[in-house]
Protein backbone atom coordinates (compact mmCIF):
# COMPACT_ATOMS: atom_id res chain seq x y z
CA UNK A 1 0.00 0.00 0.00
CA UNK A 2 1.56 3.78 -1.07
CA UNK A 3 1.87 6.27 1.58
CA UNK A 4 -0.90 8.49 -0.18
CA UNK A 5 -3.60 5.48 -0.54
CA UNK A 6 -2.52 4.77 3.58
CA UNK A 7 -2.62 8.49 4.91
CA UNK A 8 -5.88 8.77 2.66
CA UNK A 9 -7.42 5.31 4.32
CA UNK A 10 -6.77 6.70 8.01
CA UNK A 11 -9.70 9.67 7.39
CA UNK A 12 -11.74 6.73 6.47
CA UNK A 13 -14.14 4.15 9.01
CA UNK A 14 -14.91 1.58 6.85
CA UNK A 15 -17.59 0.49 9.33
CA UNK A 16 -19.63 3.37 8.62
CA UNK A 17 -21.93 4.92 6.35
CA UNK A 18 -22.58 8.32 5.40
CA UNK A 19 -25.05 10.75 4.85
CA UNK A 20 -24.83 11.80 1.28
CA UNK A 21 -23.42 15.41 1.86
CA UNK A 22 -20.57 13.76 3.96
CA UNK A 23 -19.70 11.28 1.85
CA UNK A 24 -19.08 14.11 -0.99
CA UNK A 25 -17.08 16.12 1.40
CA UNK A 26 -14.81 13.08 2.40
CA UNK A 27 -14.32 11.68 -1.06
CA UNK A 28 -13.11 14.94 -2.08
CA UNK A 29 -10.75 15.01 0.94
CA UNK A 30 -9.85 11.93 -0.46
CA UNK A 31 -8.80 12.50 -3.86
CA UNK A 32 -5.16 13.55 -3.28
CA UNK A 33 -4.01 12.37 -6.70
CA UNK A 34 -1.65 14.47 -8.90
CA UNK A 35 -5.01 15.13 -11.24
CA UNK A 36 -8.65 15.90 -10.87
CA UNK A 37 -10.12 12.89 -10.25
CA UNK A 38 -13.58 11.42 -11.79
CA UNK A 39 -16.22 10.58 -8.66
CA UNK A 40 -17.87 7.92 -9.31
CA UNK A 41 -21.48 6.19 -7.74
CA UNK A 42 -21.91 2.76 -7.49
CA UNK A 43 -25.05 1.31 -6.33
CA UNK A 44 -25.64 -2.66 -6.09
CA UNK A 45 -29.54 -3.58 -6.84
CA UNK A 46 -31.56 -6.22 -5.66
CA UNK A 47 -32.12 -7.09 -9.25
CA UNK A 48 -31.09 -10.32 -11.08
CA UNK A 49 -29.49 -9.00 -14.49
CA UNK A 50 -29.64 -12.29 -16.38
CA UNK A 51 -33.46 -11.77 -16.37
CA UNK A 52 -34.98 -9.50 -19.05
CA UNK A 53 -38.15 -7.79 -16.95
CA UNK A 54 -34.94 -7.04 -14.08
CA UNK A 55 -33.05 -5.08 -16.36
CA UNK A 56 -32.21 -1.07 -14.58
CA UNK A 57 -31.40 0.98 -17.89
CA UNK A 58 -31.38 4.62 -18.81
CA UNK A 59 -30.29 8.14 -18.57
CA UNK A 60 -30.09 10.47 -16.58
CA UNK A 61 -29.23 14.90 -16.35
CA UNK A 62 -27.20 15.54 -14.16
CA UNK A 63 -27.91 19.31 -12.88
CA UNK A 64 -24.33 20.20 -12.19
CA UNK A 65 -22.65 18.41 -15.44
CA UNK A 66 -19.77 16.19 -15.44
CA UNK A 67 -16.81 18.62 -15.21
CA UNK A 68 -16.17 18.03 -18.76
CA UNK A 69 -18.12 18.14 -22.21
CA UNK A 70 -18.22 15.07 -24.04
CA UNK A 71 -16.88 14.69 -27.86
CA UNK A 72 -20.51 13.70 -29.71
CA UNK A 73 -21.15 12.48 -33.35
CA UNK A 74 -24.02 12.61 -34.88
CA UNK A 75 -25.20 10.20 -37.89
CA UNK A 76 -27.90 11.86 -39.87
CA UNK A 77 -28.98 13.24 -43.66
CA UNK A 78 -30.83 15.96 -44.57
CA UNK A 79 -32.40 18.69 -42.37
CA UNK A 80 -31.23 16.85 -39.43
CA UNK A 81 -27.49 18.02 -40.06
CA UNK A 82 -27.96 21.49 -39.39
CA UNK A 83 -29.91 20.73 -36.34
CA UNK A 84 -26.97 18.68 -35.08
CA UNK A 85 -24.31 21.37 -35.95
CA UNK A 86 -26.55 24.14 -34.62
CA UNK A 87 -26.92 22.26 -31.30
CA UNK A 88 -22.98 21.39 -30.94
CA UNK A 89 -22.32 18.59 -32.19
CA UNK A 90 -18.61 17.71 -33.02
CA UNK A 91 -18.87 15.66 -36.18
CA UNK A 92 -22.15 15.12 -37.81
CA UNK A 93 -22.25 13.22 -41.38
CA UNK A 94 -24.19 10.66 -43.05
CA UNK A 95 -22.71 7.79 -45.69
CA UNK A 96 -19.48 9.74 -45.28
CA UNK A 97 -19.01 9.57 -41.09
CA UNK A 98 -20.37 5.79 -41.75
CA UNK A 99 -17.03 4.73 -43.82
CA UNK A 100 -15.09 6.48 -41.21
CA UNK A 101 -16.23 4.91 -38.36
CA UNK A 102 -15.66 1.53 -40.43
CA UNK A 103 -12.03 2.43 -40.55
CA UNK A 104 -11.63 2.74 -37.27
CA UNK A 105 -11.93 6.79 -37.18
CA UNK A 106 -13.48 6.80 -33.38
CA UNK A 107 -13.03 10.47 -32.32
CA UNK A 108 -15.97 10.76 -30.53
CA UNK A 109 -17.04 9.43 -27.36
CA UNK A 110 -21.04 9.63 -27.88
CA UNK A 111 -22.48 8.34 -31.19
CA UNK A 112 -25.81 9.93 -31.74
CA UNK A 113 -27.70 8.55 -34.84
CA UNK A 114 -31.52 8.96 -36.28
CA UNK A 115 -33.77 5.58 -36.74
CA UNK A 116 -32.85 5.54 -40.53
CA UNK A 117 -29.49 5.47 -40.34
CA UNK A 118 -29.16 2.01 -38.16
CA UNK A 119 -29.93 -0.08 -40.55
CA UNK A 120 -26.34 0.92 -42.10
CA UNK A 121 -24.71 1.51 -38.33
CA UNK A 122 -26.09 -2.23 -37.07
CA UNK A 123 -22.92 -3.45 -39.82
CA UNK A 124 -20.55 -1.80 -37.39
CA UNK A 125 -21.35 -3.80 -34.79
CA UNK A 126 -18.01 -5.39 -34.52
CA UNK A 127 -16.08 -1.45 -34.56
CA UNK A 128 -18.84 0.46 -32.21
CA UNK A 129 -20.13 -2.79 -29.89
CA UNK A 130 -16.81 -3.29 -27.73
CA UNK A 131 -15.98 0.11 -26.87
CA UNK A 132 -20.11 0.53 -25.95
CA UNK A 133 -20.54 3.42 -28.90
CA UNK A 134 -23.24 1.40 -30.72
CA UNK A 135 -26.57 4.02 -30.48
CA UNK A 136 -29.30 2.51 -28.76
CA UNK A 137 -33.12 3.89 -27.93
CA UNK A 138 -32.48 2.66 -24.82
CA UNK A 139 -29.97 4.87 -23.69
CA UNK A 140 -31.63 7.84 -25.38
CA UNK A 141 -28.94 8.08 -28.64
CA UNK A 142 -31.09 6.54 -31.26
CA UNK A 143 -33.19 9.61 -31.79
CA UNK A 144 -35.10 11.90 -34.23
CA UNK A 145 -34.52 14.80 -31.83
CA UNK A 146 -30.55 15.14 -32.37
CA UNK A 147 -30.50 19.00 -31.61
CA UNK A 148 -31.65 18.22 -28.04
CA UNK A 149 -30.11 15.04 -27.84
CA UNK A 150 -27.06 16.81 -28.30
CA UNK A 151 -27.73 19.89 -25.98
CA UNK A 152 -28.42 17.25 -22.55
CA UNK A 153 -25.66 15.16 -23.42
CA UNK A 154 -22.94 18.32 -24.23
CA UNK A 155 -24.47 19.84 -20.48
CA UNK A 156 -23.84 16.11 -18.82
CA UNK A 157 -26.25 13.70 -19.84
CA UNK A 158 -24.96 10.32 -18.73
CA UNK A 159 -26.27 6.66 -18.88
CA UNK A 160 -26.47 4.29 -16.22
CA UNK A 161 -27.33 0.67 -17.07
CA UNK A 162 -26.69 -2.62 -14.33
CA UNK A 163 -24.18 -4.69 -14.80
CA UNK A 164 -23.60 -8.81 -14.63
CA UNK A 165 -23.20 -8.16 -10.60
CA UNK A 166 -26.23 -6.57 -10.35
CA UNK A 167 -23.85 -3.03 -9.94
CA UNK A 168 -24.31 0.01 -12.01
CA UNK A 169 -21.91 2.46 -11.71
CA UNK A 170 -22.71 6.19 -13.06
CA UNK A 171 -19.92 9.36 -13.01
CA UNK A 172 -20.98 12.16 -10.70
CA UNK A 173 -18.68 15.03 -11.27
CA UNK A 174 -14.66 15.64 -10.85
CA UNK A 175 -13.37 15.83 -7.46
CA UNK A 176 -12.61 19.67 -7.99
CA UNK A 177 -16.33 20.17 -7.61
CA UNK A 178 -17.75 21.31 -4.45
CA UNK A 179 -19.47 18.52 -2.05
CA UNK A 180 -22.65 20.26 -2.78
CA UNK A 181 -22.28 19.70 -6.60
CA UNK A 182 -21.04 16.19 -6.16
CA UNK A 183 -24.07 15.28 -3.80
CA UNK A 184 -26.36 17.19 -5.72
CA UNK A 185 -25.44 14.94 -8.75
CA UNK A 186 -25.41 11.60 -6.95
CA UNK A 187 -28.83 12.45 -5.17
CA UNK A 188 -30.54 13.24 -8.77
CA UNK A 189 -29.20 9.73 -9.75
CA UNK A 190 -29.87 7.59 -6.55
CA UNK A 191 -33.40 9.32 -7.18
CA UNK A 192 -33.64 8.07 -11.10
CA UNK A 193 -32.34 4.49 -10.17
CA UNK A 194 -34.96 4.15 -7.83
CA UNK A 195 -37.79 5.45 -9.80
CA UNK A 196 -36.44 3.10 -12.49
CA UNK A 197 -37.14 -0.06 -9.96
CA UNK A 198 -38.33 -2.87 -12.27
CA UNK A 199 -41.80 -4.55 -11.10
CA UNK A 200 -40.10 -7.56 -11.18
CA UNK A 201 -37.79 -7.23 -8.12
CA UNK A 202 -39.03 -8.20 -5.02
CA UNK A 203 -37.44 -7.77 -1.42
CA UNK A 204 -34.76 -4.93 -1.01
CA UNK A 205 -33.82 -3.02 -4.31
CA UNK A 206 -30.97 -0.83 -3.07
CA UNK A 207 -28.62 -2.99 -1.59
CA UNK A 208 -25.68 -1.01 -1.00
CA UNK A 209 -24.36 2.70 -2.46
CA UNK A 210 -20.84 3.73 -2.58
CA UNK A 211 -19.22 7.16 -3.49
CA UNK A 212 -15.14 7.14 -5.19
CA UNK A 213 -13.14 9.06 -6.68
CA UNK A 214 -10.88 7.73 -9.01
CA UNK A 215 -7.76 6.60 -7.10
CA UNK A 216 -9.80 7.11 -3.52
CA UNK A 217 -11.26 4.66 -1.27
CA UNK A 218 -15.19 3.64 -1.45
CA UNK A 219 -17.14 5.89 0.72
CA UNK A 220 -20.30 3.75 1.93
CA UNK A 221 -23.39 5.58 1.82
CA UNK A 222 -26.21 5.07 4.86
CA UNK A 223 -29.09 3.66 3.05
CA UNK A 224 -32.37 4.47 5.47
CA UNK A 225 -31.75 8.17 4.14
CA UNK A 226 -34.11 9.66 1.77
CA UNK A 227 -32.56 10.56 -1.68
Amino acid sequence: MGKRLEKVLKEVDVNKTYELGAAAALVKKCATAKFDETVELHVRLGVDPKQADQQVRGTVSLPHGLGKTKKVAVVTRGEKQKDAKAAGADLVGGDDLIEQIAKGELDFEVLVATPDMMKDLSKLGKVLGPKGLMPNPKSGTVTLDVAKTVKELKAGRVEYKVDDYGIVHVPVGKASFEPAKIAGNAKTVLETIIKAKPAASKGTYLMSATLSSSMGPGIKLDPSQKF
